[in-house]
């Protein structure tokens, strides 16, 4: 990929530096501080981008060299220089270039960057009480997790859940 910032870069530019046989992102922006993400990505003559979907951001697709399709929610869509077009976010896209292979330009706002943390809860949890079992009869903790029966007095152990 051509390092190169945004300032003085053209299209053209950055397609004659490319090797012949290069494929994928040929120019991005790059600076941290920056509010939007674009690429100028080039797929060769058969080359194509699989059936995906983008959760997150809206993406504007422009196609400045050669030609191809795109599909997109299942509907085909021929591409040209000049084509412009919007991938809504959570819409099934996919490329394929023509013969004379394809060159376009994505632009879309950024990405939130990457965070350690916990996944997020899917369904509330109840928190665990440590005391999950007791005794009806003695009332003895079971201090097995898995515990069926009083240790102590060999009564049938009911999980609290049920029990109110």
């Amino acid at each position: 990929m051509v390092e190169r910032e945004a300032v003085g870069v053209t299209v053209t530019g950055l397609v004659e530096a490319a090797t012949d046989d290069q494929s994928g992102a040929l120019w991005r922006l790059r600076n941290k501080g920056r509010q939007l993400d674009a690429n100028l990505v080039r797929l060769l003559p058969g080359g194509e981008i699989a059936v995906h979907r983008e959760p997150e951001v809206d993406v504007l697709l422009t196609v400045v060299q050669g030609g191809g399709s795109l599909t997109l929610d299942g509907a085909g869509i021929e591409v040209v220089p000049g084509s412009l077009t919007l991938l809504p976010r959570g819409s099934a896209r996919s490329l394929r270039a023509g013969p004379e292979g394809l060159v376009f330009l994505t632009a879309h706002r950024r990405r939130a960057g990457m965070a350690i943390g916990r996944p997020p809860r899917t369904e509330p949890r109840t928190p665990q009480c440590p005391l999950h079992l007791v005794c009806e009869q003695c009332h003895r903790h079971a201090i097995e997790a898995d515990a069926r029966y009083c240790s102590r007095c060999g009564t049938c152990l009911v999980p609290r859940s049920t029990t109110g």
